[in-house]
């Protein structure tokens, strides 16, 4: 948890981007706060909209916080974001999971 109190540090200091949300994001997702991650996931992708890897990462917290419908948006989102970028990886990361939760419902 320090490196998320040390972020967080950062963020109240007035250093909010869409880089340090993301990074908030990550840590509060491997810590298991979901909730957390898709507040600070979501803001990133507010502040940068072409950010593919916070979309994929707000999708899986939306799926561990049991917002379904809300995962599948982010994942399709992200899905035309990186493939404008060029980055195929994510697409198809986002593609896979995207799949696994359209097989869930």
């Amino acid at each position: 948890m320090d490196v998320i109190t040390n972020l967080e540090a950062m963020l109240d200091r007035g250093d909010d981007s869409a880089m340090l949300r993301f990074a908030l994001g990550n840590e509060y997702l491997n810590f298991g706060k979901a909730e957390s991650a898709v507040k600070h996931l979501s803001v990133a992708v507010d502040l940068d909209a072409d950010y593919s890897a916070a979309w994929k990462q707000l999708g899986k917290a939306q799926l561990e916080a049991g917002l379904d419908d809300a995962a599948a948006e982010s994942f399709e989102r992200g899905i035309e974001v990186a493939e404008r970028r060029g980055d195929q990886q994510a697409a198809k990361e986002m593609r896979v999971f995207l799949r696994r939760l359209n097989t869930k419902t």
